[in-house]
């Protein structure tokens, strides 16, 4: 694709969470620096039938898994033309889809996100950028975080990108250079306690509202992050399932203490995560939980000294899926998407697999 000044993508994101497919209409604009808007974006709930196939999908064979990956890359080409002829799009010059994280086990040397871009493809008729991750990875890098590269040149002028979201991880400049890494787990948890009440989330922070703080739990999840604040490796659902889980699961403790003390815990950690300056900082808050009052103000509580600006709801629901479109323009660019600093991969690089 030849380069030029303006480009409509479209960025689809599947989280960890499985709450929905995002879908986001972005227009990017090239002058001195990068310019966006997000035109049009819609987030489609998963069905169950779809929550299951997701659930079920590290478990399966090598042939039931690539027919699934097709299957469900065609879905995702499916709802991204119903978007585009509901929501009455024009001139879209590509679509970036981050696809659904079964395996990420960089340490073995591979990553896998569900969604074949080419049955996106042929669903659309659109040029398909996916597998954003699997180059980093190869280049001995973590293949994670990516949506520094979108802090770095869409919210450029915030000291610190904090996202909460099922792992909480910033973003910010140090030496001239980016740097990101994940804190702790915040919605992944948040969410597994409300499922035990059959909610989806915790709604307006209200669950947390009515519990208080059990200090023998707050101790036991600072000692499962203890060894990681220094190396701050990648966080995946591996370790939450295996040192969070179980301490969530403790039954003599109510659901509304689990929950204020979880909160406390994320809180904790991002304080421990930020590194005090002498003037103030702008710290951009978004993911799920910056739609949490509870969760936010005792964020404000724990940073006096930094600005948290909490942005747009729209920003908020879709910032990811906004920089997966940023990172498939500057694919189709041949610019670096990706960088070493973020992910200590051997070099930058160009990722992303371009179909069409």
């Amino acid at each position: 694709m030849r380069s030029k000044g303006t480009y409509h993508a479209i960025g689809i994101m599947s989280g960890t969470s499985l709450d929905g497919l995002d879908l986001a209409c972005c227009r990017f604009t090239k002058k001195r620096k990068w310019d966006f808007e997000i035109q049009t974006a819609l987030t489609i709930r998963y069905p169950k039938a779809w929550k299951d196939k997701l659930t079920a999908a590290p478990h399966l064979r090598g042939e039931a898994l690539l027919a699934l990956d097709a299957e469900y890359g065609q879905f995702i080409g499916e709802r991204c033309q119903e978007f585009i002829h509901k929501r009455r799009v024009d001139n879209v010059d590509l679509v970036a889809s981050h696809g659904h994280t079964i395996f990420h086990q960089v340490q073995r040397g591979f990553t896998f996100q569900l969604g074949s871009g080419h049955a996106i493809h042929a669903a659309t008729g659109l040029p398909v950028v996916y597998d954003f991750r699997s180059l980093d990875v190869a280049l001995h890098g973590q293949g994670a975080p990516l949506v520094p590269m979108g802090d770095k040149h869409l919210f450029g002028e915030y000291d610190v990108c904090l996202n909460l979201g099922g792992i909480a991880n910033l973003s910010m400049e140090k030496s001239d250079r980016r740097i990101a890494y994940d804190i702790c787990f915040a919605n992944m948890g948040l969410n597994y306690l409300a499922a035990k009440v059959n909610k989806e989330f915790d709604k307006d922070g209200l669950l947390a509202a009515n519990g208080t703080i059990v200090e023998s739990l707050l101790d036991k999840l600072s000692a499962v992050y203890e060894s990681n604040r220094k190396e701050r490796p990648a966080l995946g659902r591996e370790g939450f399932e295996s040192e969070v889980q179980p301490l969530l699961d403790d039954d003599f403790i109510s659901l509304e203490d689990r929950m204020r003390t979880f909160c406390e815990s994320i809180a904790g950690e991002i304080r421990r995560s930020i590194p005090s300056k002498k003037n103030k900082l702008k710290l951009l808050a978004t993911g799920g939980g910056a739609l949490n009052p509870v969760l936010i103000k005792l964020l404000r509580q724990s940073l006096p000294g930094i600005d948290i600006e909490v942005p747009p709801k729209q920003i908020i629901e879709f910032k990811e899926a906004l920089v997966f479109a940023f990172l498939g323009v500057l694919r189709v660019r041949g610019e670096v998407n990706v960088l070493k600093s973020v992910t200590r991969a051997t070099r930058d690089s160009c990722s992303g697999v371009v179909v069409g």
